[in-house]
Formats: structure tokens, C-alpha cells, sequence
């Protein structure tokens, strides 16, 4: 699958600090510590992330089930927690990133919608369960 069909959008490193609210070398550590996966893409082939990793505060107390009521008008950003142990699933599968992008983003019947939806629905079980026998 094309990942520029897939992704709608794409965030720099640069871009990525600004949207958690840190530094450069803080959001490099992020994707360097497999919390994010992105591609070299564009005409200067830039370092992107999907944009779809970073979810806001309430999303992710959502997603996650867990902590103590985020107050609505937090709008700081967080990168999806379920993220990085699913990237690892696929990784052990022996996916590339850019495969393990491709798959996060395509929809997967089991689930009736593509994998990075679920996991920001807070789906996270069913989405490893079926990424243990992705191939």
C-alpha cells in the first residue's frame, strides 16, 4: 500500500515537539525510543511522522482507561501510549516500519477499521491480538 494514500498527515520532528510542547532532541529521543514510527518522504525526503500518533491529553486518558479526569480545556498533546508496544508486536513479526506504518493505517477486517483508529478508540487488546499474527 502507498503510504501517501494512506496517511493524511504528516508531522516533522520539528513539528512533533512543538504538538507535545518540548524540544527537538526531546521529540528525536521519542522516535529513537520506538514511541513513534515515520518515513523519509517529499521532495527534500524529510524525517515525518503521521500526525495521527499525537492525540490530546483526553484522548488518551480515553484510549487508555487511565488516570484522573483530564480537565477539557487541557489542550496539551501526548503521543499515543498503546503506540509503542504495538509497533514492537509488528516488529517481532518482522515488519519494516514502513510496513508496520502501512498496517497500522489500512483497515483490517477483524476490526472494521484501520488499527491506528482502534488504538485511539482505546481498542488496544483486540488491535495486539490481531497484529500477533499479522503477516
Amino acid at each position: 500500500m502507498d503510504l501517501e494514500n494512506l496517511v493524511d498527515e504528516w508531522m516533522t520532528v520539528p513539528d512533533l515537539a512543538d504538538a507535545l510542547g518540548t524540544t527537538a532532541s526531546r521529540a528525536r529521543g521519542v522516535v529513537s525510543d520506538r514511541r513513534v514510527l515515520g518515513v523519509r518522504r517529499g521532495e527534500r525526503a524529510t524525517f515525518q511522522i503521521p500526525a495521527k500518533f499525537v492525540v490530546s491529553r483526553r484522548e488518551e486518558q480515553i484510549a487508555s482507561g487511565k488516570g484522573a479526569p483530564v480537565d477539557a480545556a487541557d489542550d496539551r498533546r501526548v503521543v499515543l501510549s498503546s503506540l509503542a508496544g504495538t509497533i514492537t508486536v509488528l516488529g517481532d513479526r518482522g515488519f519494516g516500519d514502513e510496513e508496520i506504518l502501512s498496517w497500522l493505517f489500512s483497515e483490517q477486517a477483524p476490526l472494521g477499521c484501520a488499527p491506528i483508529d482502534a488504538l485511539r478508540a482505546g481498542r488496544t487488546t483486540e488491535v495486539r491480538r490481531i497484529a500477533q499474527v499479522a503477516d
